[in-house]
This record gives structure tokens, C-alpha cells and sequence, in this order.
């Protein structure tokens, strides 16, 4: 990092963090006490600050990382600045843990852009710290930053991980995977991605080789057609069943291979990958939850995935392959008639904005669902098209890691989208300056509405004295 650009990226962050003071003082004003799943979260954390390490909530559904890394923080502090009482494990001291989370995320996704784009000298640094400063303040993620939520520290857990893992340190890694599992178990997924990391670059050699010795390189400029495709799949299939190439993989990854194996005995032993209450934690098959993930995707990516450019780009796809959209299309149909889903608390917690999109979407028309699946296809061609420049197996374990932490979730929750929207966002190529801004404002613009209303369109149930506030 040059000189001038680690005073920018400084001055960024220290900025950032001043800004975010400021709200969080807003918010711990405005509500004091516990809100929403933090009933269950605070009084947890503060059991284990008493020493109650036995104490259990049944109603919390992941491990107790928040809460021993919370006692792991908040105890030395109030020893070494001679706090008492109440303010020791008070509401606003463990959603400040969740602050220092968010200024941790910054430095990590501004190293993960240095990292990931490191080849690129077209990039300037001002580029990189804005780039760092816009997912630092991504809507969804900034918002639990001031809620003792696990998604900050999850998030935290996990892109340490992934860095890590970029830098070979892969037993740092594994470690970092385990404290990210221990905030949410579903992180086990993105240990799989990191491993995969190696094994698509071991793959990527070897590819190359093969390119080379049948002097094709028509096969890596075209990716999509579906020769190309079998052709990659024959070469798969033939490096993975070769012993030495299995021994070779494993001596690389076998970090990441012990956790996931402690992670199916958690599973065994626990009867479940949910601790507490599973009743509204079941597993199931619901692929539009993909699809919601991309819709997602384009929302937040609107500056630079909805342009003429891409549009145009897109009706010419759609022009030149009628037979495969058609195949999708059709396909897609099918899934959003079988494998839809609609969780309880979906229809029935009017404090969500899912609540909002489900009624004013979805519920205006039985057949509102399917009219979707044109957008549906533009999201998911966008979203491919942007990830071009990785190589067909990054591409491949990004979508299997995808699919595996979407697919099973019943409910549709916002923030189950954070982490494989990081990773996406991380590693497309870096927007035109113009664009960052845009991109950047946007973002703001969403996070002054969401706390607006969350601060100041207050209102209250029939049947509860409790104030009810707006939320992701």
C-alpha cells in the first residue's frame, strides 16, 4: 500500500467509523431495550457474562460464538476501565461488539480487494478504498451493525477466512471457518468454498495444460456453449478420479477437510445442523429461493448491471440462443410450481420488509410468481455475465456454495443473501469511477430511508403496549 493511499484509506475508515458512532448512538437512544431477536441474543450474552455458561436459551438456533467472544471482549474492558453495575454487559456495550465488527469488515474487504484484483493495474487505489467503503456500508450487513445481531461477526469470521485462504495461510483459514461456524452454522458452507478455491486453481493448471497439448483455445473463449461445457465436466470427472490428483488435493486442503468433518459429526451428534428450536428452522428443497437471490443481486447492483449496454447485450444472448433460454425458462416454471415455499413468519411479522415484498408482489396474483421468471433469467444472465473473467471452476464451486446456503432455507430473509453477495461483489471486476460513486450513493440513499423508518415511523400491535419498528 502506498503511502498516500494508507492515509486514505484512514481517513475512510476513521471517518466511517465516526459516522457510525454517531447513528449508533441514535439508535441506542431511540431503543434502549432489546429488539426483536435480540430478546434472545442480549439475555444469553448476559447469562455468560454472570458466568452462567450452562444457561440455554431453546429459542436460539445457532452456537454461542456471539455471546463467548462477546464476555471474551466486554469482561477485560470493564477490568481494565473500572466499569461496574449495569454497564457491563448492558444492551448498548454488546451492540457496540457489533461496531467494532463493522470497522473489521471495512480493513478486511479493502484487503480482499487488494488481494483478489491484485493483477489489475488499472485500479487506482482511490478506487479500491471506495470500493471497500460501499460493501463496508452495504444495506443489508450495515444495518445489524447496530443490533446485537450475529450477521456482523459472522460476516467478519468468514471473509478472514477467505482471505486467508487467498494467501495459502489454509490452517489460519480452517480456524477463522470454525469461529465463523460457530456464529452460524450454515458458514460451514463457505469453509467448502475456500477449499474449493484451491482445488479450482489446482484445476484451472491443470486445464490450461490440457488446452495446450490439444492446442484448442477455442474451448476457454467459450465458455457457454454446451460442448465446451461436457468437454470441462469429461476433464473433471477424469483429473478426480486419478489417485495421485485425489492425494495431491488433500494434502492442500485437509484443513478444511477435518472442520467439515467435525461439522457432520456436530450434525450426528446433535440431530440436526440447528441447535434450539428447529420447528421453524426446517430444511427444505425451495430453489426460488435462488432466484431470489438474484433479484437481490440486481437490486443492489442496479448502477452497473441495468444499463443499456447490458440490456442490449442481454436481447442479443436471447436472440442467438433460443432453444437453451427456452429450456431455462421452462425449467424455471417448473421449479417456482414445486418448490415454493412460504414461511409462517413470512406472513405473518409485518416488521420485516419481506413482509412488504410478499404481499405487495407475490400475493397481488397466483400468477404473479411465474411472471416473474423473465427477470429472473435477465438476473441470473446478468450475474453470470459479470463473473466471466473467473475461471469456469471458481464459477462452478461459487454456484454449488450458492446453492447449498439458499436452496434449503424455508424462509425468505434478507440476510441470509449478505455473505454470497460479498463474495459475488468481491470478485467482479472493478466498476468505472462514475459508476462506484453511483453505486456508493445508492447505498447511502437505502441506509438513510432503512434507518428513517426504523427510527422515526414507529407503530404498535392491537394487542402490545411495545413499540414496533421497521427492519430488514
Amino acid at each position: 500500500m502506498e503511502r498516500a493511499e494508507a492515509y486514505g484509506f484512514s481517513g475512510a475508515m476513521s471517518g466511517a467509523f465516526l459516522l457510525s458512532c454517531l447513528l449508533f448512538a441514535a439508535v441506542n437512544r431511540r431503543q434502549r431495550g432489546p429488539y426483536m431477536d435480540e430478546v434472545f441474543h442480549v439475555p444469553q450474552a448476559q447469562a455468560y457474562c454472570h458466568g452462567r455458561f450452562l444457561q440455554w436459551d431453546p429459542m436460539i438456533t445457532t452456537l454461542p460464538g456471539l455471546y463467548l467472544l462477546s464476555v471474551g471482549v466486554v469482561k477485560p474492558a470493564a477490568w481494565l476501565l473500572g466499569w461496574t453495575g449495569s454497564v457491563v454487559c448492558s444492551v448498548g456495550m454488546l451492540r457496540f461488539i457489533n461496531l467494532l465488527f463493522s470497522a473489521g469488515n471495512f480493513y478486511l474487504l479493502y484487503l480482499l480487494l487488494f488481494k483478489i484484483h491484485l493483477k489489475n493495474k488499472a485500479v487506482s487505489g482511490f478506487q479500491r478504498i471506495l470500493s471497500a467503503l460501499t460493501l463496508a456500508v452495504f444495506p443489508t450487513l450495515y444495518f445489524f451493525t447496530f443490533l446485537y445481531y450475529t450477521d456482523p461477526g459472522s460476516v467478519f469470521f468468514t471473509l478472514f477466512s477467505y482471505l486467508m485462504c487467498l494467501y495459502g495461510n489454509h490452517k489460519t483459514s480452517a480456524l477463522l471457518g470454525f469461529c465463523g461456524f460457530m456464529f452460524r452454522q450454515t458458514n460451514i458452507v463457505w469453509t467448502v468454498f475456500c477449499a474449493g478455491n484451491v482445488v479450482a486453481e489446482k484445476l484451472n493448471e491443470a486445464w490450461k495444460i490440457e488446452l495446450q497439448k490439444k492446442k484448442d483455445e477455442k474451448v476457454s473463449s467459450r465458455k457457454g456453449s454446451f460442448s465446451d461445457l461436457t468437454r470441462i465436466l469429461q476433464f473433471l470427472v477424469k483429473y478426480l478420479i486419478s489417485p495421485k490428483n485425489l492425494v495431491t488435493l488433500t494434502a492442500l486442503t485437509w484443513p478444511y477437510i477435518i472442520l467439515v468433518f467435525l461439522f457432520f459429526v456436530f450434525v450426528f451428534v446433535n440431530g440436526g445442523i440447528v441447535v434450539g428450536d428447529r420447528s421453524s428452522h426446517e430444511a427444505c428443497l425451495h430453489f426460488p429461493q435462488l432466484f431470489y437471490f438474484l433479484s437481490f443481486t440486481v437490486f443492489f447492483s442496479l448502477p452497473h448491471l441495468l444499463t443499456p449496454t447490458k440490456i442490449r447485450k442481454f436481447l442479443l444472448s436471447l436472440r442467438k440462443h433460443p432453444v437453451q433460454y427456452s429450456l431455462i425458462t421452462v425449467i424455471s416454471l417448473f421449479l417456482i410450481w414445486k418448490f415454493t415455499y412460504v414461511h409462517k413468519y413470512l406472513l405473518a411479522d409485518n416488521r420485516h420488509y419481506t413482509f412488504y415484498v410478499w404481499r405487495k408482489v407475490f400475493q397481488r396474483h397466483e400468477l404473479v410468481k411465474y411472471l416473474l421468471v423473465p427477470l429472473y433469467i435477465f438476473a441470473g444472465w446478468s450475474f453470470t455475465d459479470t463473473l466471466k473473467s473467473k475461471s469456469i471452476f471458481w464459477i462452478l464451486t461459487y454456484f454449488v456454495c450458492l446453492l447449498a446456503v439458499t436452496v434449503p432455507q424455508k424462509l425468505l430473509e434478507f440476510r441470509y443473501f449478505i455473505l454470497p453477495f460479498l463474495i459475488y461483489r468481491l470478485n467482479i471486476p472493478f466498476l468505472s469511477l462514475y459508476r462506484q460513486l453511483l453505486e456508493l450513493a445508492f447505498y447511502i440513499l437505502v441506509n438513510a430511508v432503512t434507518f428513517y423508518l426504523f427510527l422515526n415511523r414507529t407503530f404498535q400491535w392491537e394487542n402490545s403496549d411495545e413499540v414496533q419498528r421497521f427492519m430488514w
